[in-house]
């Protein structure tokens, strides 16, 4: 049984993680979406928040996805987890050069577990949390970039700011 990891803030949540998401539940026996705590960034969504969120959307579609939150090095929480497999997501060549410097020092610290760089469909490659918060923030339409009950919680959100 391989399990594998996809960490992330997914702050919010995009069509292009749901891809990555789908695409590791078929090639991995059991994924972990992991929901990363960081206390130098001030998140959006709440953990709380983007972990109702993921279960909504994750659990109806997926028996061998959960969803976790951690905090720390990643491959600490890999082997906690017992995981073989760290997934993450490369938009662009910039994407590219810190996920491969990321790659490197997990593979430093822990030999054993491979990462393993999945690329979103096509349509998704220009997509990233940021830009969906930047549009959303200054009243741009969201739709077809993520998922309904985020696109609501968005639009809920800025309406209290303006």
């Amino acid at each position: 049984m391989t399990t594998a990891i996809y960490p992330g803030s997914f702050d919010p949540l995009t069509f292009g993680h749901l891809d990555i998401i789908e695409r590791s539940a078929r090639l991995f026996d059991n994924v972990i979406v992991a929901i990363l705590t960081n206390s130098q960034k001030v998140p959006l969504f709440t953990v709380e928040e983007r972990t109702y969120i993921m279960r909504e959307i994750l659990q109806p579609r997926f028996r061998n996805v959960v969803v976790d939150v951690f905090g720390g090095l990643l491959v600490d929480y890999a082997k906690q987890k017992k995981a073989q497999v760290i997934v993450r997501g490369i938009r662009a060549v910039t994407d590219y050069e810190y996920e491969f410097q990321m790659a490197l020092m997990n593979r430093r610290l822990t030999p054993d577990i491979e990462t393993v760089f999945m690329m979103p469909a096509e349509n998704y490659s220009y997509l990233s949390s940021r830009l969906v918060k930047e549009i959303a923030e200054l009243g741009g339409s969201v739709a077809g970039l993520v998922p309904e009950i985020v696109e609501k919680r968005l639009k809920q959100l800025f309406k209290k700011e303006n």
